[in-house]
Formats: structure tokens, sequence, C-alpha cells
């Protein structure tokens, strides 16, 4: 029998969203319908895809086989491990991958978690602090992002606000990463012939500080916010001549670059700019490019 740990970390592995589970395998869907993830079955060789996650319930069903349930039941059946096994990697302790807790904006079910309540000029001395921290110039963050004040389980917090296009927020601070609902990718239009693609908006930030004082044609940009609006996120990308992509150097964002460069000649792999660095904005931290002039934050 279970003691009351164990019984704890299953529920907390219930939580787990299935849909970015599946990306941070290197597994992305095939179309989006809704509340519904259609992928190629992971757990199985197909060439229709027939396997789906209802991310309303957070539980998945595998037409091809008949199976499904929650993310314990996939798990061990894509691991081939035992629940004690699965368990311990979720702790850390055993090593299959890097799950991403369920935000509370993700999915209608837990949408009373965060409740956005007014958005500013950025103006507080901490988010000025932690846009210096992560080497993003106030003057860049300020034509981009707000100064989001949210309630969480009633108390008030700011944050960093990069909005969505169906009106959510990516919400960041030292302490807080999460998201407002509803969630979905950021394309921002300029004009331009090509397009530069991002899994998270402080990636975007750094590529437009390092551009900020040079001449160039002007690019269109895509944010992401997840991996798994990128199907969604095609028709607009697909309009462009050239499609750029900066996507993390981890095994689900490297998996997305191979799968749109198999899609179109349209795709570019830029990530060879930051290897060896988990993505954009770590590398331009270390090279120590955010400050492109004194007082540029203040």
């Amino acid at each position: 029998m279970e003691n009351s740990k164990s019984k704890f970390t299953c529920e907390q592995a219930k939580q787990i969203d299935l849909v970015e589970y599946l990306s941070a395998l290197g597994h992305l869907p095939v179309k989006i319908r809704g509340n519904d993830y259609w992928y190629l079955s992971p757990l199985r060789s197909e060439k229709t895809a027939s396997f789906k996650i209802n991310r309303y319930i957070n539980r998945w069903y595998d037409h091809g086989s008949g199976k499904g349930g929650n993310l314990i039941d996939f798990a061990v059946t894509y691991h081939n491990c035992t629940i004690k096994e699965l368990l311990q990697s979720l702790q850390g302790e055993f090593s299959f991958h890097s799950p991403v807790p369920l935000s509370p904006s993700d999915g209608k079910l837990l949408n009373r978690g965060i409740e956005v309540l007014s958005d500013y000029h950025i103006g507080s001395w901490s988010l000025i602090s932690y846009l210096k921290e992560r080497h993003i110039s106030c003057s860049v963050a300020q034509q981009y992002c707000r100064e989001v004040h949210y309630r969480n389980a009633d108390r008030i917090y700011y944050a960093i606000g990069f909005k969505n296009d169906a009106g959510g927020y990516e919400l960041r601070n030292i302490n807080f990463k999460a998201s407002s609902s509803p969630k979905t990718m950021t394309c921002i239009e300029k004009g331009g012939k090509g397009v530069a693609v991002f899994e998270g908006f402080f990636d975007f930030l750094s590529w437009v500080v390092l551009h900020e004082y040079a001449e160039q044609e002007p690019m269109d940009f895509c944010v992401l916010n997840s991996l798994c609006f990128f199907q969604l996120a095609r028709p607009f990308l697909e309009r462009h001549d050239t499609i750029h992509l900066y996507m993390d150097n981890d095994p689900a964002g490297q998996n997305c670059s191979y799968h749109a460069l198999q899609i179109s000649p349209q795709y570019f792999d830029e990530s060879g700019l930051y290897r060896g660095y988990k993505d954009l904005n770590e590398w331009h931290i270390s090279m120590g490019k955010g400050l492109k002039k004194k007082g540029d934050f203040y």
C-alpha cells in the first residue's frame, strides 16, 4: 500500500500538463481542435494521428490501441517502468525527462488560479532590476511588455506581463513564472518578409536588444509561449519567405526545429548562434550585451 507521501506525489504527477509533458519528450501535436491535441502515437508506429490529449480534463486516449488514462498511465507505458521509478524520476532521482507542471491558467478546470487586475507602464524598481538581470533594456521591454498586477490565491502580486493574441499574459518576476488565461502564441507584424520564432518572450526581447541599433530589413515575430502552439502558428509563419527558428537547446526545442526543417525549405535553424547555452537569453546574458549604453535600464 502506498504511504501518504507517495499518494501526494502521485496526485502531483497527475497534475502535470500532458501536452507540455509530451513536448518535453519531443512529441508535438499534428493538429489542434479546441481542447483536443492530436499526435502520431508515441506508443507505437502509425502514419495517421490517432493519439489524443483532451487538455480540458488532462487525459489521453490512443484510438489505435484502445488505451488511455492520466499521465502516470502514459508514462509507465512509454518508459516501460514502474510507478515507483516514475515518481523517483519526477523527484529528480531517476532521469527520464524534464516535465513542466501545469500552470494555473492552462485548462478551464484551473482558471480560478490567476486573475489579472490591471496593467501599467513598467515602473516597479524590482521589475526593472529583474529586467537588468536578464539583460533586457527598459526601453525595449516598455515597447512589448506591461507591469501586470494580478490576484493569485487571494493575494495581489505584480510581474512583467507579455500579452498573447487572445488577451492572456505570460507573467514573470524573479520568483514567479506562469500564465493567465487564455494562453496562446503572440504574433507581431512589422511588415517583414521574414519571421523569427521563439519559445519564450525573454528570448524575443533578447533578439530585439541585440538588433536594436542594427540597420536591417523589417522582421515579423512569433513567440510561441509554449511549443504546443507550433502547429497553430504555422499558417502565420508560412506566409513569410523565410522562417528563422530560435528554439531552446534542449530535446524538445531541437525536435521542434528538426520537424520544421522537414516541412519546408522556408525554415532555418538559428540555434547554432547560442550553442552550448540553454537558450538565446542565457547566451545573451553570458555575452554581456544587454547594456547598450549607460543608464539604459533607468
